[in-house]
């Protein structure tokens, strides 16, 4: 007799999950700069529904126009910093457990999708709209992925249900039937109140043992 499975599909999110979080790479910048830890975060939390990063990963903005808004944005907090040099180091190294995990997921009959808000430039990286470069590392991970779901082509960025649910309406499937992962706890609990089973990553380690005990397969290393 065969038990029917609870889950059929895991949804990824893709900067902070099968990437490092872009944080770090902020973090990073900041230290360099002389401005205070987290300085892009508390920007980028300010007016979290219109400011330049929320407008610029729904597309309604070029990479001008954010360059510009941000470093309004950043002076209104006390520091000079210019969005351009935020996006120069976006990109997130990739994570190669999450990617070997991608493969075993599919290995097994679980449907595996991405949902990731990006920004409509650059190359694929870690908030960084996709390639069209096939031979691309990054592109090769998106490959693997039934369906992606954009925030810069979709016009909808998480944490706002619409995006999930459009994800859902992909798949073919009820939220309840799927399971989300996301390093953002503001977009785990819009998937979570959906009905989905949110898991919150705080490193690639913990993603894959919380993944596997719900699923009951051995996806750490």
């Amino acid at each position: 007799m065969v038990t029917e499975r609870a889950f059929a599909a895991v949804i990824f999110d893709f900067g902070g999950v099968i990437t490092s979080s872009p944080f770090e790479a902020f973090n990073r910048l900041e230290a360099e700069r002389g401005l205070p830890q987290d300085f892009v975060r508390r920007v980028n939390s300010a007016n979290p529904d219109d400011n330049a990063w929320a407008r610029f990963e729904r597309a309604e903005i070029d990479a001008a126009a954010f360059d510009a808004q941000f470093a309004a944005e950043a002076r209104a907090q006390g520091h000079e910093l210019a969005g351009a040099d935020v996006l120069a180091v976006l990109a997130g190294a990739v994570r190669p457990a999450m990617v070997s995990a991608l493969d075993r997921l599919k290995a097994a009959g679980y449907r595996i999708a991405c949902i990731t808000n990006n920004v409509p430039t650059g190359h694929g990286g870690a908030g960084l709209a996709r390639s069209e470069d096939r031979s691309d590392a990054l592109e090769q991970i998106f490959a693997r992925f039934e369906h992606v779901i954009e925030s810069s082509k979709a016009g909808v960025r998480k944490p706002d249900p619409r995006i999930y649910l459009m994800m859902c309406e992909k798949l073919g499937l009820e939220p309840a039937a799927c399971i989300y992962l996301d390093d953002l706890g503001v977009n785990c609990k819009p998937a979570a109140q959906l009905g989905m089973h949110a898991i919150k990553v705080t490193s690639g380690e913990q993603a894959l043992t919380d993944l596997g005990a719900v699923l009951g397969m051995a996806l750490a290393a």
